[in-house]
C-alpha cells in the first residue's frame, strides 16, 4: 500500500491538469469578453448627449431676476422752462442773438410803416406789437410803400434786451395820385430775445434824420488827354475836375447820363 501511495504522489497527473487548465482558459476568455463589452458600453453611453433640464428652482430664480432687474421708466420731474431756456440762450454766441434781434427789428419796422389796406398785413403787424397795443390806423385811401430798412445801431440795455436804431425810407400816395418819396426816418426799437424768439417790447420811437455835414472836396484841373479818356469811357457831358493818386492815375469827376437817362455826377478812374 505504501508503494502505491508513493507512486500516486510522485507521478504528475498531466491529464488532470490539462483538463482543469482548459476550463480556466474558457473562464479567462469569458471574463475578458465581459470587460471588453463593459468598456464598449461605457464608451457608448459617455458619448451620448445628455439633455439638461433646468430644475424648477433655477427657472423661478431666473424669472425673478428678469422681473426684478428691469427698472420702470423714469418719471420726468417738472422744471421751469423759462430758467432752462434762459440758460440755453446765454450759452448761444452773442453775435447770433444780436443778429436775431436786428433782423426782427427790421422786419417789425417794415410792417409798422407799410400800409396796403389788407387784413393780412394788419394781422401780421398786430402779432408783432406788444399785447394790448393797437395797430396803426390809416385813412382809407392812403398807401405807404416801404422802399428799404436798415439797422444802423445796436445797444444791449439789459441781458437779452436790445435797443436798435433802424433807418427806413418810404413812399406815400393818396387816392389815385402817384407815390412820392418821404424823407428817411429813424425808428428806435427795443427787442427782447425770449425762449420763444425775439419780441418787441414797446412801440418804436420815430424821429427825423438830420442830414450830416458835407465832406469838403477840392478838385484839381484835369489834363486834356485825361478828360478825353474819361469822357470817352463814360459818355460824360461835363468834366468837373479830378484827384491824382500817388501812382500818377486820375479819379475824374464827371456828369454823365445813366441807363435811366438821368445825368448824375460820377467818378471815372483813368490810369
Amino acid at each position: 500500500m505504501e508503494r502505491e501511495r508513493n507512486e500516486v504522489y510522485e507521478r504528475i497527473p498531466w491529464e488532470t491538469l490539462e483538463r482543469k487548465g482548459g476550463d480556466r482558459q474558457w473562464w479567462m476568455i469569458a471574463v475578458a469578453g465581459a470587460i471588453v463589452l463593459g468598456g464598449l458600453a461605457y464608451s457608448f453611453m459617455s458619448n451620448r448627449p445628455i439633455p439638461l433640464e433646468p430644475t424648477a428652482g433655477v427657472v423661478s430664480t431666473v424669472a425673478a431676476q428678469a422681473v426684478g432687474t428691469v427698472p420702470p421708466p423714469p418719471i420726468p420731474t417738472p422744471s421751469s422752462p423759462t430758467v432752462v431756456a434762459e440758460a440755453d440762450l446765454y450759452a448761444i454766441d452773442p453775435e447770433r442773438l444780436l443778429d436775431q434781434a436786428t433782423a426782427h427789428a427790421e422786419w417789425f419796422v417794415a410792417e409798422y410803416i407799410g400800409v396796403d389796406g389788407s387784413e393780412e398785413s394788419s394781422a401780421t403787424l398786430g402779432s408783432l406789437l406788444p399785447a394790448g397795443i393797437p395797430a396803426p390806423a390809416a385813412p382809407e385811401s392812403t398807401r405807404v410803400f416801404v422802399e428799404w430798412v436798415r439797422a444802423v445801431s445796436v445797444e444791449e440795455i439789459a441781458p437779452l434786451r436790445y435797443r436798435i436804431g433802424v433807418l427806413v425810407r418810404s413812399l406815400v400816395a393818396q387816392g389815385e395820385e402817384a407815390y412820392r418819396r418821404l424823407p428817411p426816418m429813424l425808428a428806435t426799437v427795443e427787442v427782447n430775445v425770449a425762449e420763444s424768439g425775439p419780441r418787441i417790447v414797446l412801440p418804436p420811437t420815430l424821429s427825423p434824420l438830420t442830414p450830416p455835414e458835407q465832406e469838403p472836396l477840392t478838385l484839381a484841373q484835369v489834363p486834356a488827354e485825361v478828360q478825353e479818356a474819361a469822357t470817352t469811357a463814360s459818355g460824360a457831358t461835363e468834366v468837373l475836375g479830378g484827384l491824382q493818386d500817388a501812382a500818377g492815375g486820375w479819379q475824374v469827376v464827371v456828369v454823365a447820363p445813366g441807363p435811366d437817362g438821368v445825368s448824375r455826377p460820377t467818378t471815372v478812374n483813368v490810369p
